[in-house]
This record gives C-alpha cells, structure tokens and sequence, in this order.
C-alpha cells in the first residue's frame, strides 16, 4: 500500500460515527495541507470501507462530494448515522469532527 493512502486511512479510521471531516482536515493532519486533491483520490481507492469510512469526508463547504460508490449511497449512509442533510450540504459546525 502507498504510505501517503495509509496516513489518510489511519486518520479517516478515527472519525467517530455520526461525524464528518474535511478533505482539507484530513491532508493537513497528515502534514500535506495542499493535498486534499490527493486524499480524495486515496479514499476512491480505499479497499476496506469497514475500517476506513470515508464517506465520513466531505468538501470544506459542507458539500458531500463524490464516492466511489456514488453520492446517493454516501448519502445515505451519513443519514443512517444521524448526520443531517440539507440542500446537499453538512453542517460542519454541528456535525464536524477535528476541523
């Protein structure tokens, strides 16, 4: 596995359920802040949605960005943990984790 997809996975395993981060939050805690682009990329390729819930990332304005299984479905599963959802947004002041 490519070390910069481990560092993103690590932090991405410790969103709490019901949560969200920020690709942003993500590549600056793992030291690349100009990386969001990247850590994106990482999580399209994450091979164990289980361990790793990336659909608990979203994009710095509370938009739900994409998912490799869709945005339908990355929808869903925020809503089936309590995350609510409004116009296609998140309300990252209510429901972000470590921004």
């Amino acid at each position: 596995m490519i070390p910069f997809h481990e560092k993103v996975y690590r932090i991405v395993a410790l969103v709490p359920e019901g949560r969200v981060t920020t690709y942003a939050a993500v590549a600056s805690k793992i030291g690349n802040p100009a990386s969001a682009r990247a850590v994106g990329n990482a999580l399209n390729a994450n091979p164990d949605t289980k361990r790793t819930p990336c659909h608990r990332v979203v994009r710095s304005d509370g938009a739900v960005g994409g998912y490799a299984s869709g945005t339908e479905r990355k929808v869903k599963k925020l809503r089936r943990e309590g995350v609510k959802i409004e116009k296609g947004k998140v309300d990252l002041m209510r429901f972000g984790w470590g921004l």
